[in-house]
């Protein structure tokens, strides 16, 4: 067997050192794949703190804004019940008071029935006193409705108006063909409203159609 010459290089050893090489970069690399696994884990588990932040964050900011929506819900109710008791707590004070004008009323009707009524004996002199009484006690009426009315309290003499149940009460309907079906053809008694409320309704008589 020939012998082999000095200079020939060595096959086998340079693929035993190939292969070395690709055995010592093959563990490189599942030791960079291991290494960079929990840099991998770490970043899922920020992202899954980052989300669960913004959502907390979230919850906190609808809560925040219902808290003010209700804060400033209660201030607007406070402020209507505020106003709402200066603009009528004199509701029962004006109901207690109505009578009284309704006296006055009825006594201008009493003494301009009775300067009307007077009888030929003395009747220029029961005339005039009647007269002067009635205008006096008109005109006190006439103030007494002048000074509700400067705090909120207007009279409600419907007479010739269209028919409404929310401020007037029918005592009757009576056959009337001068005036249009469900109109106020007479007030039995005067209604009134304080700052727009309903004290009292209006007494009235209504017409309706000639049968």
């Amino acid at each position: 067997m020939a012998d082999k010459p000095e200079d020939q290089p060595d096959v086998r050893a340079d693929a035993g050192d190939e292969s070395a090489d690709f055995e010592e970069q093959s563990q490189t690399g599942v030791s960079e794949q291991e290494a960079a696994a929990p840099g991998s884990e770490d970043s899922s588990s920020l992202q899954t703190q980052l989300e669960a932040a913004q959502a907390q964050i979230a919850a906190l900011t609808d809560q925040a804004l219902r808290a003010q929506a209700d804060a400033e819900n209660a201030r607007r109710r406070a402020a209507r019940d505020v106003e709402n008791a200066h603009k009528f707590a004199l509701e029962k004070f004006v109901a207690e008071l109505l009578p009284v004008l309704d006296s006055l009323e009825k006594a201008v009707e009493t003494a301009a029935a009775a300067a009307q009524g007077a009888t030929p004996e003395g009747a220029a002199e029961t005339n005039e006193a009647a007269a002067a009484i009635a205008e006096g006690v008109q005109l006190s009426a006439k103030l007494f409705v002048d000074v509700l009315a400067k705090v909120g309290i207007n009279q409600l003499d419907p007479i010739g108006e269209p028919f409404d149940p929310q401020h007037h009460e029918a005592m009757a309907m009576v056959p009337n063909p001068d005036l249009e079906p469900n109109s106020v053809m007479d007030v039995m008694q005067k209604g009134y409203t304080l700052n727009g409320r309903l004290v009292r309704a209006a007494m009235v008589v209504v017409s309706k159609a000639p049968d």
